[in-house]
């Protein structure tokens, strides 16, 4: 496989977990990791294989509505043999609102491993994004990440 090719399905991996996510299904969102995957999320929590995922994430779509996700790629480096980073930042748009809320602007950034021919999550990280003492800094990723939002894209990979 070429490196632009690997580049595009590893984008398309975090498209993939991303919109499972918008769309608030905890089934689509936990078949994008590995049977052992980690997942370390926005709050701290962390999840330890992909039941825990499933589960977990399935309670947080039961008992909420959470705001859906904008990201922008920043990074996608090749690791080692079947073994891909993608670092990305992220922002999040309410329900039922038009702007996204910069306190919930993250980092995120993914391990991609092939398994069994498929390529799969083996580690999500969600971290925020707050840049602490330095507000032009949220200001600047927020305005970054309206862009993609405005784009109508989930996903922009640049």
């Amino acid at each position: 496989m070429s490196t632009d090719q690997s580049r595009l399905d590893v984008i398309a991996l975090y498209s993939r977990v991303l919109n499972a996510w918008n769309v608030r299904s905890g089934s689509s969102f936990a078949a994008q990791f590995t049977e052992n995957a980690s997942v370390i999320g926005f709050d701290g929590s962390q999840m330890e294989g992909r039941a825990a995922i499933a589960e977990e994430i399935g309670r947080i779509f039961a008992d909420h509505r959470p705001a859906a996700f904008v990201a922008k790629v920043r990074e996608v480096r090749s690791l080692g043999a079947n073994v891909t980073l993608l670092r990305a930042v992220a922002g999040m748009l309410p329900p039922d609102e038009s702007n996204l809320k910069p306190s919930r602007n993250a980092i995120q950034s993914l391990v991609a491993v092939m398994e069994e021919g498929v390529l799969k999550i083996a580690l999500f990280q969600n971290t925020p994004a707050r840049f602490d003492g330095r507000p032009q800094l949220v200001e600047q990723l927020t305005a970054e990440l309206t862009v993609v939002l405005r784009s109508g894209r989930v996903v922009d990979a640049g």
